[in-house]
C-alpha cells in the first residue's frame, strides 16, 4: 500500500530605515497593518537572498553553505523580520523556517556593526579609575527559545553559520542536562544570542544569571510544541521579563487555538504568514504502509527495509524511551551501525550521537519524537514509523526528517491490523490518500 506524494535603539532605527521612517517625525512612524499572507509552498521562482535585503556578508555566508535561493517562507519573513515587524508564521517542516527568523536578525546584527564602525571609540577609564568586575550577567539582544535541547542546537549551529562574517556575533545555547558550571562560562562572555529551552533558562534568570531587559529581539519556535509540552507559565514568566519595544517573531506549526491566545497577548499588530502545503503534495516524499502479523514479522520487515541499496541514513521513530534501546540494540547485534536519542539520555550522550549521525558513524538512528525533533541531516534518506504516532502532525515532522530542502526520500509506516483503527486516524488527520 503506497501513498503518492518605548525606548529607541539602534535596531529599531535600522527597521526604522527599512521601513522608510529614517527621515519621518517620530509620530508620523504608524503604517497600516497588512493583510495575512497565505502562499503555496512552491519551488521559489524569483527573488534572490540579496534582494530580500540581505547583506553582501550574509549572503556571502550562505552561498559558502550552498544556499541558493529563498524558500517560500523566507521570502516572506525576511524583509518583514529585518524591518522590525512582530510574525506570526505557520510553515510545513523542512520548508526553511530557521532561516527565515535568524537572518533577518543577523542582518539588523549586522547592519548594527557597520552604523556602530563609523562612530568614534570611547576612551578607556584611566588604571586609577578601574574597579572590581561584578559578577558577570549576560545581557542577550536575541533570545530563540525552543521546546527542545536538539533544535536549540541546530538553531545555535546555523547562527554561527548565518553570522560568520561579522566581527563580534556570539551565540550561546543554554539547555538542560548541560552542567550549570560550563553554562557560566559561557553567560560570562556575554552573548548577543541567546538560544534556550523554557526550563533551564528560568533557572538562570531566578539565579540572576541572566538580563533580559536590554533584549531586542524574541523567537518563539515550535511554539505549539512547547504549549503541547506545558511550557505556557515558563514562556508567560520569560516574556514578562523583556521589555515591550521588543520585536517578537513566533513560528508554529499551527496559529490556531491555543496559539491564537498567546499571540493576541505577546504579538503587536503582527505580520501573519502562513506558507499552506498539504502533505500529498511532497511528491518528493513516497510514502508507503506496511502491515504486519506481529513484532516478530515487524522486527523482520524493518530489517529488510533497513538493507534497501538506496539508503544512505535513516531514522527509526519508536513509541517509548524503553522501545529506542531495546530497537537500537538489536539492531547493533545484526550489524546496523545503530544509536537511540531519547530524553532520558543525557545531554552529553545527546550530543555525541548526534554528532555521529552528522558524522556519518552511525547510519541508523532509533529516536521518539520530541528527541529528534529539529535534527536536519542531508543523509537521511529513510524515515521509518515503527510504532504509530499520537497525532497527525507528529507523523507530519516525523517525515520531514527525509526529503530535506528538496531533495528526495521514503517515508514507511508498519503496523498491525490491531491497530488499524488508530492508523485510520492519523490517516484521516493528515489528509493522506492511501492506495492499495
Amino acid at each position: 500500500m503506497t501513498s503518492s506524494n518605548t525606548p529607541s535603539s539602534p535596531l529599531n532605527a535600522i527597521a526604522d530605515q527599512a521601513l522608510g521612517f529614517a527621515d519621518a517625525p517620530a509620530q508620523a512612524a504608524v503604517v497600516a497593518a497588512p493583510e495575512a499572507v497565505a502562499a503555496e509552498a512552491a519551488a521559489p521562482t524569483g527573488p534572490s537572498f540579496a534582494s530580500l535585503g540581505l547583506s553582501a556578508d550574509v549572503v556571502s555566508a550562505l552561498t559558502a553553505a550552498g544556499y541558493q535561493n529563498p524558500t517560500p517562507v523566507q521570502q516572506r519573513a525576511i524583509p518583514a523580520g529585518i524591518a522590525g515587524r512582530d510574525l506570526m508564521v505557520s510553515s510545513p517542516t523542512g520548508s526553511g523556517k530557521t532561516a527565515a527568523f535568524m537572518l533577518p536578525a543577523i542582518e539588523r546584527f549586522s547592519q548594527l556593526q557597520k552604523a556602530q564602525a563609523s562612530q568614534p571609540r570611547e576612551p578607556r577609564p584611566a588604571d586609577g579609575a578601574r574597579t572590581r568586575r561584578p559578577q558577570p550577567v549576560a545581557r542577550p539582544t536575541m533570545l530563540v527559545l525552543t521546546p527542545t535541547r536538539e533544535l536549540a542546537m541546530q538553531v545555535t549551529t546555523a547562527a554561527a553559520t548565518y553570522g560568520k562574517h561579522l566581527k563580534r556575533l556570539r551565540t550561546v545555547s543554554i539547555l538542560g542536562g548541560v552542567a550549570y558550571g560550563q553554562q557560566l562560562m559561557l553567560l560570562a562572555k556575554n552573548p548577543e544570542i541567546l538560544v534556550a529551552t523554557p526550563g533551564r533558562l528560568i533557572d538562570h534568570l531566578e539565579r540572576g544569571r541572566i538580563d533580559l531587559s536590554q533584549l531586542q529581539i524574541l523567537v518563539l519556535d515550535e511554539a505549539d510544541r512547547m504549549l503541547d509540552m506545558g511550557f505556557i507559565e515558563d514562556i508567560e514568566t520569560i516574556v514578562a521579563a523583556t521589555p515591550a519595544s521588543r520585536q517578537t517573531m513566533l513560528f508554529s506549526a499551527t496559529l490556531d487555538g491555543k496559539i491564537s491566545s498567546l499571540t493576541g497577548r505577546l504579538l503587536k499588530d503582527p505580520e501573519r504568514i502562513e506558507i499552506v502545503q498539504r502533505l500529498e503534495q511532497r511528491t518528493n516524499i513516497a510514502q508507503t504502509v506496511h502491515y504486519v502479523d506481529d513484532r516478530d514479522h515487524k522486527d523482520r520487515l524493518l530489517d529488510h527495509l533497513l538493507r534497501d541499496e538506496g539508503l544512505d541514513q535513516a531514522i527509526v521513530f519508536t513509541a517509548t524511551k524503553m522501545d529506542a534501546d531495546q530497537l537500537a540494540g538489536r539492531l547493533a547485534d545484526a550489524g546496523f551501525e545503530s544509536a537511540a536519542l531519547h530524553g532520558d539520555l543525557p545531554q552529553g550522550a545527546r550530543n555525541r550521537t548526534i554528532k555521529a549521525l552528522r558524522e556519518r558513524r552511525v547510519r541508523v538512528l532509533v529516536a521518539t519524537d520530541v528527541a529528534a525533533r529539529g535534527i536536519d541531516i542531508p543523509g537521511i534518506t529513510h524515515v521509518f514509523n515503527y510504532d504509530l504516532p499520537k497525532f497527525a502532525e507528529d507523523y507530519v515532522h516525523r517525515i520531514g526528517r527525509t526529503g530535506r530542502a528538496g531533495r528526495s526520500g521514503i517515508a514507511a509506516v508498519s503496523y498491525t491490523h490491531l491497530k488499524k483503527r488508530r492508523h485510520n486516524g492519523v490517516k484521516k488527520g493528515i489528509r493522506a490518500r492511501w492506495k492499495g
